[in-house]
């Protein structure tokens, strides 16, 4: 099994002079989950190379198992350090594409034309997509015979609550529950910070990093369904 982890390249967090990118909890624990499983699994990002680390995500009180397993895993570390260009990429190599948040992706992967021909080419091939945190940003300018692909779906992804909570609803160029439900989604959520994953077709959506490691397994049960 192939899957395709695709990551931001951006690394600045709107006006306030301060670093965002991925969310390394949301990398970590689909990342294990899929290596663990045997996946063969491959990185890429808008730029290439070495993507963003939010710093806000690597602070003790952030870490996980699986960030803590990452800190000390040199090989997976030279695997992040060396993502391939998101450019490259074909969706027929692969099984599946699961994207990890952050805030980085509402600037960058949220309007990235070759991250939207991507999940549009997955999903013309009835091959499943998925998306955690912030990352359904990624969807917002996704369509599907001149629909959008959340019109209709279930979807959920990082709520106007927890925006609110980390103080960001104003730095964001846009809020991923509004930006879902703009484009015709029913919007889902469980309380904030709580694991909640939601599956519709070929989408699934998490929460919150803590519905990382929950939205990778879904995404292999949906592989080998």
């Amino acid at each position: 099994m192939n899957i395709l982890m695709v990551l931001t390249s951006h690394d600045r967090l709107g006006d306030t002079g301060k670093k965002t990118g991925f969310w390394l909890e949301e990398f970590a624990a689909p990342y294990y989950a899929f290596i663990d499983a045997g996946v063969n699994v491959t990185l890429a990002s808008p730029a290439g190379g070495q993507p963003p680390l939010d710093p806000s995500s690597d602070t003790a009180d952030a870490q996980t198992k699986d960030t803590k397993r990452f800190k000390e895993d040199a090989k997976a570390q030279e695997h992040l350090a060396n993502t391939e260009k998101l450019a490259d990429m074909k969706a027929e190599d692969f099984d599946s594409v699961f994207y990890p948040g952050g805030h980085g992706p509402l600037w960058d992967l949220a309007v990235d034309k070759n991250s939207i021909n991507l999940i549009e080419t997955f999903v013309t091939q009835d091959k499943p997509v998925a998306f955690v945190c912030h990352s359904p940003a990624a969807l917002k300018n996704v369509k599907i015979d001149g629909e959008y692909l959340v019109k209709g779906k279930t979807v959920t992804g990082f709520s106007n609550s927890e925006e609110e909570a980390v103080s960001l609803t104003d730095v964001v160029p846009f809020l991923v529950e509004d930006a879902l439900k703009d484009n015709g989604g029913h919007y889902e959520k469980a309380g904030d910070w709580e694991s909640f994953v939601v599956e519709d077709g070929l989408l699934i959506t998490g929460q919150n990093p803590a519905s990382s490691e929950e939205t990778a397994k879904r995404l292999m049960a949906k592989l080998k369904g």
